[in-house]
């Protein structure tokens, strides 16, 4: 794809704007169909790079997934009866992009599947980290090679069985596991020890299964040393079956950067189509910007962010990692020092997004400082404006451009066409708020 300047002339952005399909359940949902009982029909109204990923590897593996006008009909992976494998499985290349999810996800089940299969990706997608998901993926039987770049291949089937990881490493390890388990001939179960990063994300996998009538118990209890918890999460061998029909739900992700759109602007935005129930944790960007002291209203299925005096406040981005970017772009227009704290994560991000975040902002005229983990971001009412690079990462491309709003000058975007691995029509619905964007093939 060409590369793809932006040039944003300053405006306040006000309107309704409709979400797009969580890109979050968007995989789960359709992974649960490919390997469910039948077919399914999943209502998803948007779609996008990494959920083209997901459908890419599905169908690889045997599936037949067909794009509706609605969304996709899921025709699933045939599995044999003798084997619960077939011999089709044997040399498959399962293509991820640039979507850890689909990594992540994909690996566990292929596993489970026993398929000797061969992985490859784009950006830095091998290089972010699989231990100690493949550590325990070995230790179940698969042979994994090739980590740290691609291709990466996997063979022999995984056997059920009991699981440990760390609660500090990516849940995606976590529900790559759950969505494997109704594959395996046995129930399993997973022993995460120590409180769980992004916690909100297994929560959605969970839902996700159980929408396939697959149940997963979850306990809590004190570690061995006594000091630490602990969470197990117990699959009992039960398959995937097919409900007929799903509805992928609105993403609060990247409803996010409209709705703080609207606590930069000088007029309410609206973001439709977004439950107000969901299990999704970027849902608490409405808490965020309530304390950042923006005015926010809840209405059926939609919110809505109205301006007013922003200040800072301090939070921990351990639950939220994908808020961080969007986040910090209003903290740089509130009045006083705000601290976003734990965000080790985002270095391993389509960028090492802590760098990017502050470094971006700090070229549009913001204040902003990494310490350690840590975003220390001085506000101020409005920003310079300038040259960004997006670092191929569709985050750093809206933040950015959300940014713009509090810009006395033009902001210009480098690699704008990275919005395309979540949202692809950003601009288009940012023309829809009434901002005037200049896309100019580079």
């Amino acid at each position: 794809m060409a590369s793809m300047l932006a040039r944003i002339h300053p405006t306040p952005l006000s309107g309704t704007v409709p979400a797009i399909a969580s890109k979050s359940m968007a995989h789960r949902l359709i992974i649960a169909a490919a390997l469910s009982s039948g077919t399914t029909h999943v209502i998803c109204n948007t779609t996008c790079a990494d959920i083209e990923a997901t459908v890419r590897c599905l169908s690889a593996l045997g599936a037949r997934i067909e794009t509706v006008d609605d969304g996709f009909e899921v025709h699933p992976v045939p599995k044999s009866i003798e084997l619960g494998i077939l011999k089709a499985f044997q040399g498959v290349t399962l293509d991820c992009g640039e979507s850890g999810s689909t990594l992540r996800f994909m690996l566990p089940v292929a596993c489970a599947l026993g398929a000797n299969a061969r992985f490859i990706g784009a950006g830095r997608l091998g290089q972010r980290p699989l231990s100690p998901l493949s550590d325990e993926l070995m230790a179940a039987g698969s042979s994994i090679a090739g980590q740290g770049g691609f291709p990466l291949t996997c063979e022999g089937r995984m056997r059920p069985g009991h699981f440990v990881l760390s609660g500090n490493v990516s849940s995606q390890f976590i529900s790559g596991l759950l969505l494997a388990f109704p594959l395996l001939p046995g129930s399993s179960d997973i022993e995460v020890r120590g409180r769980i990063e992004s916690r909100p994300y297994i929560n959605l996998t969970i839902q996700a299964l159980k929408l396939f009538g697959v149940d997963i118990a979850v306990e809590r209890s004190i570690a061995p040393n006594g000091i630490d918890e602990m969470t197990t999460f117990r699959f009992a061998n039960t398959p995937y079956r097919t409900p007929g029909e799903v509805t992928v739900e609105g993403d609060w992700s990247n409803a996010a950067f409209w709705l703080c759109a609207g606590a930069l602007s000088t007029a309410p935005v609206e973001v439709s189509g977004i439950s107000l129930t969901s299990a999704q944790g970027d849902r608490n960007v409405l808490a965020a910007l309530s304390r950042f002291g923006a005015r926010t209203k809840r209405a059926p299925q939609a919110a809505i962010v109205e301006p007013d005096g922003l200040h800072a406040f301090s939070m921990s981005a351990q639950d939220i990692p994908d808020l961080v970017p969007i986040i910090a772009a209003v903290a740089s227009c509130a009045e006083g020092t705000s601290i976003i704290k734990d965000c080790a994560r985002l270095r391993i991000k389509e960028s090492d997004r802590l760098a990017t975040t502050a470094s971006e902002l700090c070229a549009l005229g913001a204040r902003v400082v990494i310490d350690h983990d840590s975003l220390v971001i001085h506000g101020q009412p409005t920003l310079t404006g300038g040259t960004v690079d997006a670092h191929n990462d569709h985050r750093i491309a809206m933040m950015a451009a959300i940014a713009a709003e509090r810009c006395e000058g033009d902001v210009l975007i480098h690699g704008a066409e990275a919005v395309n691995k979540s949202y692809p029509t950003f601009f288009e619905h940012y023309r829809m708020l009434g901002g005037r964007v200049e896309l100019i093939e580079e």
